[in-house]
């Protein structure tokens, strides 16, 4: 049974007593190839370009992976869905 002065803490202090965790930086990541062609459009009609962000399966890498802002990551999918959908890309792989 715990005792009814705010229980055993020990050395680690108040609850909001971390350590030294909250100077640490989160991620880092992959630098962006999409500042090699700064200025150009991302266009459906590249393929190799496009298939560089797809797995092979087909599906569309997620920006921690990609490394590119928001916008850019929207401008990716969407000109991978409109590849897609003209037939230029495989929507899928089918499993085997």
């Amino acid at each position: 049974m715990r005792s009814g002065s705010g229980g055993d803490r020990g050395d680690r202090g108040e609850r909001g007593d971390r350590g030294d965790r909250g100077d640490r930086r989160r991620g880092g990541g992959k630098p962006a190839r999409f500042y090699s062609i700064k200025g150009e459009k991302i266009d459906y009609k590249n393929l190799s370009f496009l298939q560089r962000y797809l797995t092979d399966r087909g599906k569309i890498l997620s920006r921690r992976f990609t490394g590119i802002s928001a916008g850019e990551q929207r401008e990716l999918t969407a000109a991978i869905k409109n590849a897609r959908f003209l037939g230029l890309l495989p929507v899928g792989r089918a499993t085997a």
